[in-house]
């Protein structure tokens, strides 16, 4: 539509508030105390989030870069050269952990489930206790973005800790994190997040929640300079600075942005918008007969995958493109299998939103003939 920025109905970067962008008009130097102000808030809120602090025990540290940056500042930082890392895997982005293993040599192994299913606690206790000697860390992503699979990171975490309290718990909540519950005294040692998911910053860093007696351990472990977690910590908590040049205009943003997070009501109030948002797309695709890829018991309100219709006229890019010629900008599929789509559910959309982006829907099926509802 002219006249107004694009929605972005993705699983990130997403539409951000207008006081999130305005937060960024704004130059601070790196090592000003104006700035240095900035980054101690923003740590200490994301502690906050995550149900702890400092005084407890806690740290947070602040990583350049994507979400991806920080999953591998953790991984290769926290395992030791005799280590192994069990990945609980049920998308591309419990693989991509593999990846990362297999380029810094650590010794992994995968236990996958089908992308459209959430991963179980049965089956990665089985695992641990058939391998308890030679596994030190547990990896496994809260949301799986890959198709929208909420898996059971309170149970999974409780069921690790109390059967094998010395395994190191590694949590990619990168698409959760903000709008579903992450406690890090469930018993999770490392969770990793990004500025630009469902606390509503924009791109520019990702943050690592820590045990800080976990973290104490990757001392003399990095594989990387740039990624080393502890020595990230060590500059930050010593100076309040980052080891080199952070993006303080991402990091104003996210400050805004959490403030606007907790006078939503946290993950409450985060939630219920998104699911709400949820609720008005999955009736709407329902009623045109589009397919969830999803069964409703693994399936979230973050981000909805939709098999592509199999009716001839159904063209993805055409589809596409005439979303986007509307102002509406979604997202191809990530499956293993098959041809899909998604719709994300997050970032400063409202009901009213996904209300026009079912009439763009409707409107783009109709300019390829394709009749409704699906057959």
């Amino acid at each position: 539509m002219k006249g107004r920025e694009p929605l972005l109905f993705t699983p990130g970067p997403l539409t951000t508030s207008a006081s999130v962008k305005q937060a960024m008009l704004v130059d601070y130097g790196s090592r000003d105390t104006l700035f240095l102000s900035a980054v101690k808030d923003v740590r200490n809120g994301l502690l906050a989030a995550a149900g702890v602090s400092k005084a407890k025990g806690y740290e947070c540290v602040i990583i350049q870069g994507a979400g991806t940056m920080g999953v591998e500042s953790v991984v290769s930082s926290s395992i030791p050269v005799d280590g192994k890392l069990l990945i609980l895997s049920n998308g591309a982005y419990g693989l991509r952990i593999g990846t990362m293993c297999r380029h810094m040599g650590i010794a992994q192994e995968i236990v996958e489930w089908p992308d459209s299913e959430a991963v179980t606690v049965e089956r990665a206790m089985a695992k641990l206790r058939e391998d308890s000697k030679s596994i030190t860390h547990v990896a496994m992503i809260h949301h799986e973005t890959t198709a929208g699979v909420l898996n059971p990171l309170e149970a999974m975490a409780k069921a690790i800790k109390a059967e094998f309290p010395d395994k190191c718990l590694i949590v990619d909540s990168m698409s959760g994190f903000g709008a579903y519950d992450l406690q890090m005294e469930w018993g999770i040692d490392f969770a990793v997040s990004s500025a630009n998911k469902c606390i509503e910053g924009v791109p520019g860093f990702s943050f690592a929640v820590c045990n800080r007696q976990a973290l104490e351990q990757c001392k003399g472990r990095a594989r990387s300079l740039s990624l080393a977690l502890y020595e990230q910590w060590q500059n930050l908590d010593a100076t309040g600075q980052f080891r080199f040049t952070p993006p303080t205009h991402a990091l104003l943003a996210f400050r805004q942005a959490l403030v606007e997070w907790e006078a939503e009501g946290g993950v409450a109030g985060r939630a219920a918008r998104y699911r709400a948002n949820y609720e008005v797309m999955r009736r709407g695709m329902q009623e045109m007969g589009f397919k969830f890829y999803v069964p409703e018991g693994d399936r979230s309100f973050i981000i909805s995958t939709f098999v592509l219709p199999s009716n001839p006229n159904f063209i993805f890019q055409k589809f596409y493109d005439s979303l986007s010629s509307k102002g509406f900008v979604i997202y191809p599929g990530k499956l293993a299998q098959g041809e899909s789509f998604r719709f994300g559910s997050i970032g400063r959309l409202f009901p009213s939103d996904f209300s026009l982006l079912m009439a763009a829907v409707r409107l783009a099926c109709n300019e390829m003939n394709v009749e409704l509802p699906l057959k």
